[in-house]
C-alpha cells in the first residue's frame, strides 16, 4: 500500500487515536488503512458528511475504523 494512504490515514485521525495507531506494526498500519478507505467508500451516510466537509467524513471514517480496532 503506498505511504501517502497511510500518511492520510494518520493525518485523519485525532491526536489520541493518532499516537495509538503509530505505535502498531506496520503491517497492521496497512490493515488499518485499507478498512479506513472502505469504509470511505461502502458508508452512505459519510456520502452527505462528505460533500459537506471532506476532512470532517475522513475523520469520522478513521475513528471509526481505530474504535472498532480497539475493542478487539
Amino acid at each position: 500500500m503506498p505511504t501517502d494512504q497511510v500518511t492520510q490515514f494518520l493525518e485523519a485521525l485525532s491526536p489520541e487515536s493518532r499516537e495509538q495507531v503509530r505505535q502498531q506494526p506496520r503491517e497492521q498500519l496497512e490493515k488499518l488503512t485499507a478498512a479506513w478507505r472502505t469504509e470511505l467508500v461502502e458508508d452512505i451516510d459519510l456520502d452527505s458528511l462528505d460533500e459537506l466537509s471532506p476532512p470532517a467524513a475522513a475523520e469520522e471514517a478513521a475513528e471509526r475504523v481505530v474504535r472498532a480496532f480497539l475493542a478487539g
